[in-house]
């Protein structure tokens, strides 16, 4: 859920033309497929609108399991649960460049010094490292 804050308030509010029913569908082995399936607000189908297929699985690493999102193109479930497993593997390999692209930057950012103690004027010191 993202929240978007105006001013000093936060915006709560739901977008009645974008409402969806959610079926969540798994084979207990490899991962979750979630059908999107958009209704209007009484609840009916709203067949103006495609259904979105969401795939979920889950990286395992030293530190945890990672989970993993990611759109499969599809006209229907049958279509999704064949599609399920290239959109997977694209999921997979953009959370892993997303996680080397994190580990880049922590690696690259610079330490400054806190500034005062035993220095030249404007150079920093005091011997304490700082974590951006």
């Amino acid at each position: 859920m993202a929240l978007q804050q105006d001013g000093n308030s936060i915006n709560l509010t739901m977008d009645a033309a974008s409402v969806y029913r959610e079926d969540v569908y798994t084979d207990r082995k490899v991962g979750t497929i979630r059908c999107l399936t958009p209704v209007k607000t009484d609840g009916t189908p709203d067949g103006g609108r495609t259904a979105l297929f969401v795939g979920e699985a889950q990286i395992l690493t030293p530190m945890g399991a990672i989970p993993v999102t990611f759109e499969i193109a599809a006209n229907g479930l049958a279509d999704a649960i064949k599609n399920y497993e290239a959109a997977a593997k694209e999921g997979v390999e953009r959370t892993v460049k997303e996680i080397q692209e994190y580990r880049r930057q922590a690696a690259s950012s610079i330490v400054i010094p806190q500034s005062g103690a035993g220095g030249p004027p404007g150079m920093g010191g005091g011997g304490k490292i700082q974590l951006p």
